[in-house]
């Protein structure tokens, strides 16, 4: 049977509110962002060529503007050496965490309304980071939800890939979308250990790839995790 392989591709670098925790901001991608998503698809062309894989004719992206610029990127690139277009679906499934009614007030903000809102405790020092702390607010979510949301995106789409495969056509289809919601979901995989969640980011617009193996089971088949800095977003 022929594998079927998700590439798993973090947006570039974009333009982002200071302090601003929520990964809902609507800015689109930076120069560097758009040099390094070009970058980084001219590698993965190559791979494929290397590889002879099939590219699966549709990209799966978040709504965000910047993982949309990103999968055009992409896309225009495996088209000029594919010369087949490749289309793009944006999903709701695969947003980074949601903070809900808060999105997009910064830091500062969000814990003066938690402290000044009866109702809620103070939230934990390292409340941004920790993967089962979800804000009191309508529509929030947890790092660990928000992988849940993803890891079921991909099952569901690599179960049809993997069932469309040919005996001699290796299958590569492209997700594009958010570093803390892909890692959580790479655990909820199986690909990572829970605390490698935290260990781990990933690197702009470079893929990590993963194979979805025909007894449902996951295996991290290429492409570097990046070693976290304490000081980055967890986006």
């Amino acid at each position: 049977m022929a594998r079927a392989i998700a590439a798993l591709i973090r947006h570039g670098e974009y333009s982002q509110q200071v302090d601003t925790p929520s990964a809902h901001q609507p800015y689109g991608l930076t120069a560097e962002g758009r040099r390094t998503a070009r970058k980084q698809a001219d590698h993965l062309a190559e791979l494929i060529d290397q590889k002879a894989w099939t590219v699966a004719g549709r990209i799966d992206c978040s709504n965000m503007l910047r993982a949309w610029q990103t999968a055009e990127i992409f896309a225009h690139r495996l088209y000029q050496q594919n010369e087949s277009a490749l289309a793009i679906d944006c999903y709701d499934a695969l947003a980074e965490r949601g903070v809900g009614s808060v999105a997009n007030l910064t830091i500062v903000e969000i814990e003066n309304i938690i402290a000044g809102d009866p109702r809620y405790e103070n939230p934990p020092a390292d409340w941004k980071s920790d993967s089962h702390y979800c804000l009191p607010f309508q529509g929030a979510e947890s790092l660990m939800q928000a992988g849940i949301r993803v890891a079921d995106h991909l099952l569901w789409q690599m179960k049809r890939v993997y069932a469309k495969s040919t005996a001699d056509a290796d299958t590569v289809k492209l997700f594009v979308g958010h570093g803390a919601a892909f890692r959580h979901a790479a655990h909820h995989l199986g690909i990572l250990e829970f605390e490698q969640v935290a260990q781990y980011s990933m690197f702009y617009a470079q893929p990590v790839l993963i194979e979805y193996l025909d007894d449902g089971s996951w295996r991290h088949i290429g492409g570097d995790w990046k070693l976290r800095d304490a000081n980055s977003r967890l986006d």
